[in-house]
């Protein structure tokens, strides 16, 4: 939905040609004669107008505040419907355009402020993010996955920030059985640019049918959610010729996601880029795959990326 006196948002381009656009253009432009250093930095900025912020280095993918100063605004539960209203965050400028959006579940007995942290922190990266409260705490995943649409729906089309979204570049996160319920609302609505699951909880392990770029985050040493019976069968379900990621926390409980967690961070937001925002630059964190550190345990996926 576009707002009154805004320029519409581009029509969302196929993801494969944001990872062969602008090659193709700096090659084109060698051919004519003119030479590739003055050629690629404008070839890219045609070839990708969804892009937001500076070139992304280790460090800026790790802090905890991005480049975007963000403000926030709290949804009563009794102004919505499908969902228990939650908190927006949000860039405060759109001087570089509209942004990408996604919404984030809480788990089971859970509220939004259990994955609150996220909010502010990747709405400072450049995205609009609601961190949302379900209709009752025990919500199971499939019922949590109508609610996260139901409040993408909400954000796009009746929100305040509403102009500031681009709608058709929109994810969804969730953790526990929020998780499960993001691939519940994956698989529902395979229009959605990127999933993340937090050490997710859900009894279907199949997701064979799902079509959006996932990243499958487990935690090593969970024990209501154990990889072995949630997480890990769940990537492994995903299509082989689907862009999908497993990072497994070292070490980590299920209960990881509810606090500031640098490592979940920076994936998560590599992945968001990558997939929301087409933005090539942050793939150098996907591709080649992470190495097992102190923090990471296992981390697999197909790369280079299929894009």
């Amino acid at each position: 939905m576009t707002a009154l006196g805004t320029a519409p948002t581009p029509t969302r381009r196929p993801r494969r040609l944001a990872r062969f656009g602008a090659p193709l253009a700096v090659a084109l432009a060698v051919v004519a004669g003119v030479t590739t250093a003055n050629a690629a930095p404008a070839a890219q900025a045609a070839d990708n107008p969804y892009q937001r912020g500076p070139n992304p280095t280790a460090s800026s993918i790790e802090a905890s505040t991005g480049s975007f100063a963000i403000a926030s605004t709290t949804v009563s539960r009794v102004a919505v419907s499908g969902f228990g209203g939650g908190t927006i965050y949000y860039p405060t400028s759109t001087a570089e355009g509209t942004f990408g959006a996604v919404a984030i579940s809480p788990g089971f007995t859970a509220l939004q402020s259990s994955i609150q942290w996220l909010g502010p922190r990747l709405a400072s990266q450049g995205f609009v993010v609601f961190t949302i409260d379900t209709l009752t705490t025990y919500d199971q995943p499939d019922s949590r996955g109508r609610q996260l649409l139901a409040a993408l729906d909400y954000l796009t089309t009746s929100s305040s920030v509403r102009s500031r979204i681009d709608s058709g570049r929109l994810g969804v996160i969730g953790h526990s059985m929020g998780g499960g319920g993001t691939l519940e609302a994956a698989r529902s609505r395979p229009t959605l640019q990127a999933a993340v699951p937090l050490t997710g909880w859900n009894l279907t392990t199949n997701w064979s049918s799902l079509r959006v770029p996932t990243l499958v985050v487990g935690a090593q040493s969970d024990t209501i959610a154990p990889v072995a019976q949630h997480s890990i069968p769940f990537y492994n379900s995903l299509p082989t010729s689907l862009d999908r990621a497993y990072l497994e926390l070292r070490g980590a409980s299920h209960f990881a996601p509810n606090t500031a967690n640098t490592t979940i961070a920076k994936y998560t937001l590599s992945w968001l880029k990558r997939f929301i925002d087409d933005d090539t630059r942050y793939e150098q964190f996907l591709c080649p795959l992470p190495s097992t550190n102190l923090s990471i345990s296992a981390f697999r996926g197909n790369c280079p990326h299929l894009g």
